[in-house]
């Protein structure tokens, strides 16, 4: 009785480790084909809707996506991805909090 509890409890502590470690990070992608204004809009909505993303700003001047998730939940080649999905490929510039 004392190793089946012994062994459950491991993996309960193994299963729960990932959310343990998971932390909110920011990264700022560069993107290409904006053209437009309502570019924008379309690249927040798609990077907005990948499940652990937290806020998303773009700047249409500049071109860029800076994105904050939660890295327990997604990771930034999802993230990007959904942006390239949408017509509006993206790669990342500028981490921080990794």
């Amino acid at each position: 009785m004392k190793k089946t509890l012994s062994a459950v409890a491991l993996i309960a502590s193994v299963m729960t480790a990932p959310a343990a470690f998971a932390a909110e990070r920011t990264i700022t992608f560069a993107v290409d084909n904006m053209t437009c204004a309502s570019c924008p809009y379309i690249v927040k909505t798609s990077m907005a809707a990948v499940p652990g993303v937290t806020k998303v700003a773009v700047s249409f001047e500049a071109k860029t996506a800076t994105v904050t998730f939660d890295d327990g939940k997604t990771n930034p080649d999802a993230i990007a991805a959904a942006s390239m999905n949408a017509g509006y490929p993206a790669r990342p510039t500028q981490q921080q909090g990794s």
